[in-house]
């Protein structure tokens, strides 16, 4: 399987980079964000992050680690050999990149400037949990860094750092620069 799994920071462009590949290249898109939001949303919650990490670390504990990840794959696999391949935002687990890599792909880190990525989460604004202070996103962001604990359920976005193969950083506003960018690191 020609597999892909994007993390990063938070406004950094990981959906972008999926839509890249989607829309330029041929790959079938997934961003697990979206299946949580509506997992929370069939639940009766509101779609905030801390329903989505709460249902997360559930399945998790129900369903492995790499649940996720499997979650996409088995959506991918049905849909026979119409894409190029699969790619997966936003790992936020260290089980996710793991199992990515054990179905033979590549994890991708994007990043950016940490105004350049506020800047973008408040244009956006998909809800009341992307309003927010500056201090408030760089709290919120050091919170599913480092999440150290004993439950390996739980976000930790600097372990799954420490698994990436491809660094990209995506400073520039110019999505035509981003795209060249991320093709030259993905080498498409």
């Amino acid at each position: 399987m020609n597999i892909i799994g994007v993390s990063g920071t938070n406004g950094s462009g990981k959906d972008t980079l999926g839509e890249i590949l989607a829309n330029d290249f041929g790959w079938f898109f997934v961003s697990v964000t979206d299946i949580l939001r509506a997992e929370v949303k069939k639940r009766g919650l509101p779609p905030e992050r801390k329903y989505t990490s709460q249902v997360s670390a559930e399945w998790r504990r129900e369903s492995g680690l790499g649940v996720l990840i499997d979650k996409a794959a088995e959506t991918y696999e049905a849909l026979g050999k119409q894409y190029s391949g699969l790619v997966i935002s936003s790992l936020r687990n260290p089980g996710e990149a793991d199992e990515v890599h054990k179905l033979g792909g590549r994890v991708v880190w994007v990043d950016a400037d940490p105004k350049i990525r506020y800047a973008r989460v408040e244009s956006r604004a998909r809800g009341p949990e992307d309003h927010k202070t500056y201090e408030q996103f760089l709290e919120e962001e050091q919170d599913e860094m480092h999440h150290y604990g004993t439950d390996e359920t739980a976000l930790n976005m600097a372990a799954v750092k420490a698994k990436t193969d491809i660094f990209i950083a995506n400073n520039s506003s110019d999505i035509e620069e981003f795209k060249q960018t991320a093709k030259k690191a993905l080498n498409l």
